[in-house]
């Protein structure tokens, strides 16, 4: 089996959000595999549930010879040890870890009724309406080009509609 590159994103917005997203990263490179690329961290507004903290966020590029469901459940486990629970979709959080893409693959596969799993949808659902996804993913992978959509991650940030705050972590912040 070989390397698969793999893009995940990293945020909170509870505790100590820069040290939490230091241990998932650690984690991540114990039980998934190797970081090649980091973003910046940003800064950024909350997006669904807007009446919250701000979140940090960042994108890293992986590589593994884990599958997407094996991710998703050391994912699962990482998430659980840096004290992540699930009370409600896209509420305040200790840390959260997304699969943006798994190689070029595309992937959809829904729960199976109970708590345990999650859906597992690659590339990430979501991802083409969220600057706090694009502009991290942007500045390590522009020219990644989203297998469904067939656009790069440059054209997608170009296109998006979001216009929430997204700054690198220490810099003025500024809006789209």
């Amino acid at each position: 089996m070989t390397q698969k590159t793999i893009f995940l994103l990293l945020g909170g917005n509870l505790g100590d959000r820069q040290q939490n997203i230091l241990e998932a990263k650690k984690y991540i490179s114990l039980q998934i595999g190797e970081i090649e690329v980091e973003s910046s961290i940003y800064q950024t507004a909350a997006w669904g549930v807007e009446n919250q903290p701000s979140f940090l966020n960042q994108v890293i590029q992986i590589s593994s010879l884990l599958s997407p469901q094996e991710i998703l459940v050391q994912i699962e486990d990482i998430e659980k040890k840096l004290g992540r629970k699930r009370y409600q979709k896209w509420y305040a959080r200790t840390i959260d870890v997304d699969i943006l893409y798994y190689e070029n693959e595309i992937l959809e596969e829904t729960e199976d009724g109970t708590e345990q799993k999650r859906d597992l949808k690659i590339p990430h659902p979501f991802l083409q309406e969220r600057r706090f996804t694009l502009v991290p993913l942007v500045e390590i992978a522009p020219h990644f080009v989203h297998p469904i959509f067939e656009k790069t991650n440059a054209e997608l940030l170009e296109e998006c509609l979001d216009k929430l705050n997204v700054s690198v972590l220490g810099a003025t912040p500024t809006t789209a």
